[in-house]
């Protein structure tokens, strides 16, 4: 016989005059003047149990549970009396008389309470299992399972199959430092944990199985962030015959039905930006459009300025020059004050930038003279009446500056327009909307260079098919070749992105010398993969979605480690199970291993 009968945060006036059975966890006891009130709950909420002392033997258990004890509670649903209706529940019109109560399990103190909003990650990541019980977690975790549930029957109803693909795998260059698992059979070699299933997923398509997904684990050894893990979930899908728009269109919907299903959002639109136009105006790939902020170029314009910073940003090669007009920004009583400036200056540098000009526009109709500024008497009128006319400036508007290499600029002014839109002021003055934007960015550059290392270098991975017509540029100019990559951006985070692949071995060549790969080194590092697109492999594309940031989104979590049940934290260790330890000398010989500092080996127990 089940031990339970309903559910404590399900329990609502549909059961009134029934008898139910409750298991759970007392979140919450009260004794007021005799009758004790017991909040119960589970991982659908809450119930109040009501414990009267006319009956004894019950009562006097009621009277010796505390917060965390396991109990089973069985007793009669009845309606709140009048004026304690709590609307917030489920069960907020009805409580629990309760006839039989049974302690399953006590607890020992908690080492907080679980309803303690200021609590540090320290103390949540070392007692992860009782920070779990909180319903904010609990809440976060079946949102979560909810979503890979509607991105399971969405992709099962498109004829997708899930195909699992191996864990212990090659080392392949792949962007990120691998981790290592040595082998205890073949000495002195090492299997790596999957950064992506990307070469398999490519692998089954040569196979013949057209459509493939899977939710599964990758893993690497990079620098952590609030939207990092050195081991995350990724929606991973494959498909072979469909164009790039067609993939786009099918994994739009995907994604619109899963929030519609889970948050009931409905994301409208993706417009589709190209990559250029998005670090044209935004300095970002993954712009985030609910910021009504943009770039004005003004490179061509501060060539022959006197303001060396500007001139020489526009003169050296890859250099930019942007102006970011903030309206209102200067307006009395409500602009952004010089203390703010300063702020926003110290906050560029963290990116690379050397300072942050800026021009406060006074008065438009009095040209220079209506500008505040200590660079205004560095720029001739032209480059002045340019800036004021691109960037539609107004009266009492704001206007930073960037200057500098291309990849400091757009990191630097990008972060400050975003910093900019979400503070206070920003959401006052209308530069920020509140709303859920999506966006496909297209286009991407095929290669970047590498000036450290003198080589270019894959933006997305060196298996991207490069657009129509663009293959001959893989030869003559790998600076012009565009890709057929993708993203979906959402709210300035990257949910999600991939490409049509290289599906002849003649194209995928081509790419390898573009980056320096020798037919030697190519044979020894993904041999397995050009082996089999000989045996005609079908064109084929796919992308991948990072769950972990999908859900981190709709919950408004500030990090990714909220929406994992046992994460790492961003010095990549696991607080509750204190990974990753020391082992011990015998395991280290049963590897071959030897470390160079032996204190590290912990001796065996």
């Amino acid at each position: 016989m089940a031990m339970r009968s309903h559910y404590c945060g399900l329990v609502t006036d549909a059961l009134l005059g029934q008898t139910v059975t409750l298991c759970g966890w007392v979140n919450r006891r009260r004794d007021h003047g005799g009758v004790i009130f017991v909040d119960l709950r589970d991982r659908e909420g809450y119930v109040q149990v009501v414990c009267d002392p006319d009956r004894a033997e019950m009562f006097k258990v009621a009277e010796e549970v505390r917060n965390e004890f396991c109990v089973q509670i069985k007793g009669l649903v009845r309606a709140r009396p009048e004026g304690t209706v709590n609307d917030n529940l489920k069960s907020g019109k009805i409580e629990v008389l309760c006839h039989e109560f049974t302690v399953l399990n006590p607890s020992v103190t908690p080492p907080f309470q679980l309803d303690d909003d200021n609590l540090s990650e320290t103390t949540r990541l070392t007692h992860r299992v009782l920070d779990l019980r909180r319903p904010y977690m609990q809440n976060n975790l079946m949102l979560r399972y909810r979503v890979a549930m509607e991105v399971r029957k969405f992709l099962d109803a498109n004829g997708f199959v899930d195909i699992e693909t191996p864990m212990l795998t090659k080392s392949t260059p792949e962007g990120a430092r691998d981790y290592l698992v040595p082998s205890r059979v073949h000495d002195g070699h090492f299997f790596a944990l999957p950064q992506s299933p990307q070469l398999f997923k490519q692998l089954l398509m040569v196979a013949g199985f057209d459509r493939y997904y899977q939710i599964t684990k990758c893993f690497r050894d990079e620098d952590l962030r609030a939207d990092r893990q050195p081991e995350f979930t990724q929606i991973d899908i494959e498909t072979s015959f469909l164009s790039e728009e067609d993939i786009r269109e099918m994994f739009e919907g995907m994604i619109t039905t899963v929030f519609k299903n889970t948050i009931g959002v409905d994301l409208g639109d993706f417009p589709v930006m190209s990559y250029q136009d998005a670090a044209r105006l935004y300095g970002s790939d993954k712009p985030d459009l609910r910021v009504n902020l943009e770039f004005t170029e003004v490179t061509d314009v501060m060539a022959d300025v006197d303001f060396k910073v500007f001139a020489g940003a526009a003169t050296m090669k890859g250099g930019r020059v942007v102006a970011l007009r903030v309206p209102g920004g200067s307006k009395e009583g409500g602009g952004i004050s010089r203390g703010e400036i300063d702020a926003y200056t110290e906050f560029v540098k963290i990116y690379g930038a050397k300072g942050l000009a800026y021009i406060r526009v006074n008065d438009i109709t009095k040209g220079r003279d209506g500008l505040q500024s200590p660079i205004v008497k560095n720029l001739h009128d032209k480059a002045l009446a340019e800036v004021l006319s691109r960037s539609g400036a107004q009266n009492g508007d704001l206007i930073f500056f960037g200057a500098d290499k291309e990849k400091i600029v757009n990191d630097a002014i990008g972060a400050l327009r975003i910093k900019i839109g979400h503070s206070e002021f920003g959401k006052k003055n209308g530069l920020f909307t509140a709303a859920w934007r999506p966006l496909w960015v297209v286009d991407f550059p095929m290669f970047e260079y590498d000036e450290e290392n003198a080589r270019y270098s894959a933006v997305h991975h060196p298996f991207t098919a490069p657009k129509e017509g663009h293959e001959d540029w893989m030869v003559t100019a790998p600076e012009k070749c565009i890709s057929q990559g993708y993203d979906m951006v959402l709210n300035g985070w990257e949910m999600g992105g991939g490409s049509v692949r290289i599906h002849r071995a003649e194209v995928q060549k081509k790419v390898f010398d573009a980056l320096k790969i020798t037919p030697e080194e190519a044979q020894i590092k993904f041999g397995f993969l050009l082996d089999a697109l000989q045996y005609g492999a079908p064109p084929h594309g796919g992308l991948a979605f990072g769950l972990d940031r999908i859900v981190t989104m709709m919950t408004g979590a500030e990090s990714i480690r909220d929406v994992i049940a046992f994460p790492k934290t961003q010095r990549a260790q696991c607080l509750l199970t204190q990974a990753p330890s020391l082992v011990d000398e015998k395991q280290l010989r049963e590897l071959h291993i030897r470390l160079r500092n032996t204190e590290l080996a912990a001796k065996p127990a």
